[in-house]
């Protein structure tokens, strides 16, 4: 039975009608970080639309290779060899999301990496929506020293007892998330929900993947499979300087990126490489423009972009320029 740590939820206080009407509190331990990485274990709370638990969900899942980091999540190849692959579980983990934002500690982690496991089963996951404890800790404005979970658990009274698992994790966010839902809903606060795809682009020309291999990571790993690693060419046109706002951009515009979007990251670089911009992975008074839907998140690349004065623009806008980028001279 998970303790409730925040006042209750009043008759006299009206719930926003905006809200969420269920949500599916997530943790995946996987063998590391990179986008060819696997999950090697899940588990899922389900929450109704007040935050309270309806059920829990976990397994283990055999990522056919290397576990990665045993001194961090505890699972030796020994543990998950008997374990279902994951496209053995992928129904069943699906049934757990359907229908219901999924809520995460850093959700875009999270959210790649079951997005990357249904796309090697060419299953679009039922996910449509995602928000991320970290953004809602800072829209509540929660006195955090930093935004790691057990800061989180600590700041509710949530007592974590095997971090790193993904049961306990999940139990611990699922205890935080509900006093910040209800914080949030006495504050008339918007919550910070992030679309959701499928990653449909990485599964039209893809190779199979070669179980047992991947680029880069731990030692002992093989040359990669999942996705080719590959550096960029150089941009090609000279930087024509600064966006101008209710102008396109311009071929050879340098462009920095900050936060999480609602299109996986390196798709959205690679689509902007194909229009002709440079993707500029740090900020300086050289940059054309940011992307963030985040501007008041404090980032590094954020911070830079008020002093410097660089033009911020969110991913949807974003999207909108790059479909009439202007030729360079």
């Amino acid at each position: 039975m998970l303790e409730d740590h925040s006042p209750a939820v009043s008759a006299a206080t009206p719930w926003p009608a905006a809200y969420p009407q269920g949500y599916a509190v997530v943790d995946v331990e996987t063998t590391g970080l990179a986008r060819d990485d696997r999950i090697i274990s899940a588990a899922v709370y389900r929450l109704d639309a007040l935050g309270e638990v309806e059920d829990h969900w976990y397994t283990m899942v055999n990522p056919e290779r290397d576990p990665g980091p045993v001194w961090i999540h505890g699972l030796t190849s020994d543990v998950l060899e008997g374990a279902p692959l994951f496209q053995d579980i992928a129904e069943e983990f699906a049934t757990r999301l359907e229908g219901r934002v999924l809520v995460a500690h850093n959700a875009v982690f999270d959210w790649q990496m079951i997005a990357r496991e249904y796309a090697r089963v060419a299953i679009d996951p039922p996910v449509r929506q995602r928000l991320c404890t970290i953004a809602l800790s800072k829209e509540l404005a929660l006195p955090l020293p930093n935004h790691k979970l057990e800061s989180l658990a600590a700041h509710f009274g949530v007592v974590q007892q095997r971090a790193h698992h993904a049961l306990d994790d999940a139990r611990v966010l699922a205890e935080a998330f509900r006093p910040s839902l209800r914080a949030a809903a006495r504050g008339g606060v918007r919550l910070p929900l992030h679309e959701c795809r499928p990653l449909t682009e990485w599964t039209a020309d893809r190779p199979t993947p070669r179980i047992g291999q991947q680029a880069g990571g731990y030692s002992g790993y093989g040359a990669g499979s999942w996705r080719p690693s590959r550096k960029r060419p150089a941009c090609p046109y000279p930087n024509p300087g600064r966006f101008q706002d209710g102008r396109p951009l311009k071929q050879g515009m340098r462009i920095a990126f900050s936060g999480d979007t609602s299109i996986e990251r390196e798709l959205l670089e690679d689509r902007a490489v194909e229009a002709g911009l440079h993707v500029a992975t740090s900020l300086s008074r050289l940059t054309s423009l940011l992307v963030t839907n985040d501007p008041d998140s404090g980032t590094s690349k954020v911070v830079k972009a008020r002093q410097f004065g660089t033009p911020v623009v969110d991913e949807a806008a974003f999207g909108q320029l790059l479909r009439d980028v202007e030729q360079a001279d």
